[in-house]
């Protein structure tokens, strides 16, 4: 069985209806320190740490002294646009004692849609995190339409920990698993401690159930499981309404663990690897060594440059004699390239007229 003690980079994904109290509106702050606690822990253990926070819509609702029913879209919108900085707040005066330091960072269904706006939102949390900072994620429903939204924050949960590799997913939900039907309607109903391969028949015993503050369903629960473990992430689904969630479900509280299918390093490059390539770049005998030894591409490495490619656009990397090495996405266009290739890292901000990326190709996006 996964457990979170086994895990490097953790991603948590809250519900509205943790966060918030139904009846009054109000943040549920005594839970909320309770869960800094046991991120505090985490982060003492040396996990990377990453929240995925529902409750905007929710805390800006009873400000605005909006009806409990559903909202038409632009009441959705300004309840999130009063409900973020109170959100944003109350996550930071719960970790701050801790020593830990939080970013905000809002989304849209189209940063992961769009592959360069995918790398800057990537670029981002893999900055924060090095800093030792814990970002909290929440899709950006001050902008975004139903055309253009995850509409659930158990899909965005998934979404953002492929984006960061993370090996475990924890969805603090309402619900204290999966079960072979809905709980509350059959008696008989099982709920499965540990689901090793999300089949047709699996599929089939999700209900759509939505509580009263949340989007989701165990539809999406489901979703996201499949996202989350064929990109080599384990995800687990418990009830987090008790104080200390996490430590409560590491002490063995009810939940459901959906297996990881592989590495998600592994899962990353396969995915890079089945790329259609936008261009090529032919690097030197020096830059194709340190390739082969995990090393980034820096431009002074490169030789030659081919194809009208955009940055996050994936490409051959072709070894001083023409054979491929491999391929990876380019942290530049294809004119960017050019300009800056056969130059230090030192040189890019004077070739290009502003600050760019050391590597070119970040070994992280490298497909041998």
């Amino acid at each position: 069985m996964a457990a979170l003690s086994d895990a490097r980079r953790v991603v948590i994904k809250i519900g509205s209806a943790l966060l918030v109290d139904r009846k009054t509106g109000q943040l549920r702050a005594g839970w909320l320190h309770s869960l800094a606690n046991d991120v505090a822990l985490l982060k003492s253990q040396g996990k990377d740490v990453v929240i995925v926070s529902s409750g905007s819509i929710a805390l800006g609702r009873g400000v605005l002294n909006l009806p409990p029913a559903e909202l038409p879209l632009e009441q959705s919108q300004a309840a999130a646009a009063v409900g973020q900085i109170r959100l944003a707040r109350a996550y930071e005066e719960a970790l701050a004692p801790h020593g830990i330091t939080t970013a905000q960072v809002l989304v849209t269904l189209e940063d992961s849609a769009d592959r360069r706006r995918y790398l800057n939102s990537r670029a981002t949390l893999e900055t924060l995190i090095s800093l030792g900072a814990v970002p909290i994620v929440n899709e950006n429903d001050t902008i975004a339409t139903d055309e253009i939204r995850y509409g659930d924050n158990d899909r965005l949960a998934a979404q953002v920990a492929v984006t960061v590799g993370a090996d475990t997913l924890v969805l603090l939900s309402d619900v204290d698993g999966f079960y072979s039907a809905n709980p509350a309607q059959d008696p008989d109903a099982k709920r499965f401690d540990r689901i090793d391969k999300i089949t047709p028949e699996i599929e089939a015993m999700a209900g759509d159930g939505v509580s009263g503050l949340s989007k989701g369903g165990m539809i999406t629960k489901l979703m996201a499981a499949k996202m989350a473990t064929a990109a080599g992430c384990a995800m687990v689904i418990t009830e987090g309404s008790a104080l200390n969630p996490l430590k409560t479900l590491e002490d063995g509280a009810p939940s459901t663990w959906f297996t990881a299918q592989g590495d998600p390093q592994a899962a990353r490059k396969r995915w890079i690897a089945a790329m259609k390539t936008r261009g090529v770049i032919t690097v030197d005998k020096g830059a194709a060594h340190a390739l082969m030894n995990g090393k980034s591409l820096l431009p002074a490495g490169v030789r030659y440059v081919e194809g009208d490619f955009g940055r996050g656009d994936p490409l051959a990397i072709l070894g001083p004699d023409g054979r491929k090495l491999g391929q990876g996405l380019s942290r530049y266009t294809g004119d960017e390239a050019r300009a800056i290739q056969g130059r230090q890292s030192a040189e890019i901000e004077a070739t290009l007229g502003y600050p760019g990326r050391a590597a070119l190709i970040h070994r992280d996006d490298i497909a041998f």
